[in-house]
C-alpha cells in the first residue's frame, strides 16, 4: 500500500513539473522573420532577422529596442552572437554575404567581412569565448566554408582544413545552431546526406558520422545540435512536411569521443529547426509545428506549445530561455 501511495505521489510530482513548462508570448506583429537569437544573461538578449532587422532587450525580454540597419534593409541576418548589451556580431545569408559588428549597442555597425560572390552563403556562427569564433557557410569547391576569428570578430580568415562536403550536402541557416563550438567544432548537415562532422578546435582533423535522419532532398536533414550533460541531441526533419514525426531527433551520447546513434522512444511532434540544452537531462526543441521538451535526455519528448518558432536559446550566464520566429514573434519559456 505504501509503495502504491509513493508511486502515485511521484506521478503527481512529475506530472506537475511537466505542466509547469510553458511558453508565453512577449512580442509579435513585426515584418521580420527572426532566426538569430543570442541570450547573454537573464537581462540581455539580441535577435536578428530578415529585412535587416535586429532588436535588443536589457530587461529579460519585457521590452525590446528594434532597428532596421540602414543600408542593409534587404539583408537576411540569420544568426547573431552577442557578448554584452553593447557588443554583438551578426551574419547575413544570401548575397552579398556580410559579417557586421557593433560595440555601441547597435547604434553603429561596421563591416568585418563581405563577399559579393553568390557562392558565399553563411549559415551560422558560434564562439568559444569573446575572442575566438567561427562562421559556417555552404560548401564551395567541395569544402564547407569555415571562417575563423581570434580577435572578437574584427578580422576573419579561412580556417585551416575545413571539412569536405559530399555531393549536394549542405547546412541549414534555420536557427544558427547547425554549428556548435566548445572543445570541439561540431557541424550537422542535410540535403543529400545527413552527417555529424567533428574536429578539435586546434589542428582541424575531421571525423564524420552518418546520421539516421531523413535526407535525400534539399529540405531534409539535421538542422540543429545541442550539447547536454550526458547526451548530444540533434533535431531536424523535412521542413516541407513539418508534421511528420519520424526521423526528427536523435541522441548521441558522448563517450570518449565515440558517438552512438539512438532514436527516441517518443520523438518531437514534427520538424524541429532548433534544439537547446536547458539543464540536467532537459532539452527544449522548436520548429514550425510547435515546441517540445524532454526531461530524460532525449528518450521521450512532449509537445508543450503549438506556436511556430524558428529558434530557442538559453542564457550563457543565467536561466533565461527565449524563442523567436516569423512575424517578429518572441516567446519565453517558464518553469
Amino acid at each position: 500500500m505504501k509503495q502504491k501511495t509513493l508511486f502515485i505521489a511521484l506521478l503527481i510530482f512529475f506530472s506537475t513539473g511537466l505542466k509547469a513548462q510553458n511558453i508565453y508570448n512577449l512580442q509579435q506583429g513585426r515584418a521580420t522573420s527572426i532566426r538569430g537569437l543570442s541570450v547573454v544573461n537573464n537581462n540581455v538578449a539580441w535577435v536578428s532577422g530578415s529585412k535587416g532587422t535586429i532588436a535588443i532587450t536589457t530587461d529579460g525580454g519585457t521590452n525590446w529596442a528594434w532597428q532596421q540597419i540602414k543600408g542593409y534593409e534587404q539583408s537576411e541576418f540569420r544568426d547573431i552572437e552577442a557578448f554584452s548589451d553593447k557588443e554583438a556580431v551578426i551574419i547575413s545569408s544570401g548575397s552579398p554575404a556580410y559579417i557586421l559588428k557593433t560595440v555601441d549597442g547597435g547604434i553603429t555597425w561596421s563591416v568585418k567581412f563581405k563577399k559579393t560572390d553568390v557562392a558565399y552563403f553563411l549559415d551560422a556562427t558560434d564562439f568559444i569565448d569573446k575572442k575566438h569564433g567561427f562562421v559556417l557557410g555552404d560548401p564551395i569547391d567541395g569544402k564547407f566554408l569555415l571562417l575563423e576569428t581570434i580577435d572578437g570578430g574584427n578580422t576573419w580568415h579561412s580556417a585551416i582544413n575545413p571539412p569536405a562536403a559530399l555531393k549536394d550536402e549542405g547546412a541549414f541557416a534555420a536557427s544558427g545552431t547547425c554549428l556548435r563550438v566548445n572543445g570541439l567544432i561540431t557541424i550537422v548537415t542535410g540535403g543529400s546526406y545527413s552527417r555529424l562532422l567533428i574536429s578539435p578546435v586546434k589542428n582541424n582533423s575531421w571525423v564524420d558520422k552518418p546520421l539516421p535522419l531523413t535526407n535525400g532532398a534539399a529540405s531534409r536533414g539535421a538542422f540543429s545540435i545541442a550539447y547536454g550533460r550526458h547526451q548530444t541531441v540533434i533535431t531536424g526533419g523535412d521542413y516541407t512536411k513539418d508534421k511528420q514525426t519520424d526521423s526528427v531527433a536523435y541522441i548521441v551520447p558522448q563517450q570518449k569521443s565515440k558517438f552512438k546513434n539512438n532514436t527516441p522512444v517518443i520523438g518531437p511532434a514534427g520538424f524541429q529547426s532548433c534544439v537547446e540544452y536547458i539543464s540536467g537531462d532537459t532539452f527544449l526543441s522548436t520548429g514550425t509545428p510547435g515546441s517540445n521538451i524532454t526531461n530524460d535526455g532525449g528518450k521521450t519528448w512532449r509537445k508543450i506549445d503549438g506556436v511556430s518558432y524558428n529558434v530557442c536559446r538559453k542564457a550563457k550566464k543565467g536561466n533565461l530561455v527565449l524563442l523567436a520566429g516569423d512575424g517578429g514573434k518572441i516567446g519565453i519559456l517558464k518553469f
